[in-house]
């Protein structure tokens, strides 16, 4: 047996890629319309590890797929975790649990998906601004 991918239905592909490429760092790996379906598929992995994918769903007819928590979340090993958390900062997105302790933090996705930021190894020394900064909304 051999893990493929995580599924994550989105409401807005160019948001979305946004996100998870441009603001978290993912890379596409491959890319499927299916316009007799009225769906897209685009493959997302972390560079380090390019077998796990994440596999955004963008059905072209809108529907609302509720807030349901059920799914859980994304979770990702960084290099410098306060060097993610700005880099999403520089891109609009919201630290909803900063990595005050050096080692772990949350933010979301346009379509609400949790994602967990772990630090490699050992926790970075508390930093400012992270070290003071409140928790924001649900994570």
């Amino acid at each position: 047996m051999k893990y493929l991918h995580a599924m994550v239905r989105v409401r807005d592909l160019d948001a979305s890629l946004r996100f998870y490429r441009d603001a978290l760092g993912l890379v596409e790996t491959r890319r499927r319309d299916y316009p007799q379906g009225r769906f897209t598929l685009v493959y997302l992995a972390a560079p380090a590890t390019p077998d796990a994918e994440v596999e955004l769903t963008w059905n072209y007819d809108d529907e609302d797929y509720g807030g349901a928590r059920n799914f859980g979340h994304l979770a990702f090993e960084v290099d410098d975790i306060y060097a993610a958390c700005e880099r999403l900062q520089a891109h609009g997105v919201t630290i909803n649990r900063p990595p005050r302790d050096g080692r772990m933090a949350f933010v979301r996705s346009p379509d609400q998906i949790s994602i967990e930021l772990l630090q490699a190894g050992e926790a970075l020394p508390p930093a400012e601004p992270w070290a003071s900064m409140p928790n924001t909304g649900q994570w």
